[in-house]
């Protein structure tokens, strides 16, 4: 990836939404809910930010869950990331 985050950012590109319900009710693109699940694509290198140490718990690779309103969504290279504070990261999923 050419995109290199800094600071405390993490570029991350959102998984996937079910096409689907439980109930097998296929959804349309519109219909479908973003989901809050992504892989992290990039990683900054931390440092310190506005005067706090911070050290960065996530890598590339990562399935991360992250607050919904979140982030700057950007287009590159024909896919869609959005770049986030890695306090806006609520867990990393194993």
């Amino acid at each position: 990836m050419n995109i290199k985050p800094l600071g405390d950012r993490v570029v991350i590109k959102r998984l996937e939404a079910e096409e689907k319900t439980t109930g097998g009710i296929i959804l349309t693109a519109s219909a479908k809910e973003q989901p809050q699940m992504a892989e992290v694509m990039a990683v900054g290198p931390g440092g310190v930010v506005d005067g706090k140490e911070i050290k960065m718990e996530v890598k590339e690779g990562d399935k991360v869950i992250f607050s919904k309103y979140a982030g700057t969504e950007i287009k590159y290279d024909g896919e869609d990331y959005i770049i986030v504070s890695q306090r806006d990261i609520l867990a990393v999923v194993k």
